[in-house]
Formats: structure tokens, C-alpha cells, sequence
């Protein structure tokens, strides 16, 4: 049987997720992060570009987005952001993302 691995949300992903407002789609984005501790290097498309070696998976009827990657050695999952996809808008979580990677935050 597979080692399941070990889920960790940034203090960014934790507040992102804390902002959603409707607690229905919280428990949606919940359950698929959870689902992550089994396979996450199978689930979600690989990304590109600044975020390279991070992972975007859908949840909550395909809007949201939650960005995460892969580490093996320690067979943990860290969470980054969580959010809308809002193609061409500043609150898109691919921009925000990238603003936070510029800014070393992520």
C-alpha cells in the first residue's frame, strides 16, 4: 500500500482559503486538497513559467484553482494558493501567483 503524504498549507494558501466566503465551496476546496495525499503527482496540470514545478488542480465546479507542488523525499504536498480563475482579470490566482513569486513570497 501506498504512503499517503503529508498536506501542508502556506500562511498565503490558509488565508486565501479563509477568504472564501461561501462555506460549501470551502468544503469542496477542503476535500480536494485532502485528496491530495494520495497520487498528487497525478492529479492537477503541471505549470509553466514562472510558476514552473508547481501544479494546478480544479475543484469547486472547475472555478477555483489550487496551486501546489510536490515533494518527494519528504512525501509531503505544499499548498500555495487557492483561488479563482478569472482569465485577463488582476484577481485571476494565476496572476496573483505570479506576483507572489516575483515577490518571493511563494
Amino acid at each position: 500500500m501506498e504512503a499517503a503524504y503529508r498536506i501542508v498549507l502556506t500562511l498565503t494558501a490558509r488565508d486565501m482559503l479563509a477568504d472564501i466566503t461561501d462555506c460549501r465551496i470551502r468544503v469542496k476546496l477542503r476535500e480536494r486538497i485532502d485528496g491530495l495525499a494520495h497520487q498528487p503527482d497525478f492529479q492537477g496540470k503541471l505549470l509553466v513559467g514562472y510558476l514552473a514545478g508547481y501544479r494546478s488542480l480544479r475543484a469547486a465546479g472547475q472555478r477555483y484553482r489550487i496551486l501546489y507542488r510536490v515533494e518527494t523525499p519528504e512525501e509531503m504536498v505544499v499548498v500555495v494558493a487557492i483561488g479563482i480563475r478569472k482569465a485577463g482579470d488582476k484577481s485571476d490566482i494565476y496572476a496573483l501567483a505570479q506576483r507572489l513569486f516575483r515577490l518571493k513570497l511563494l
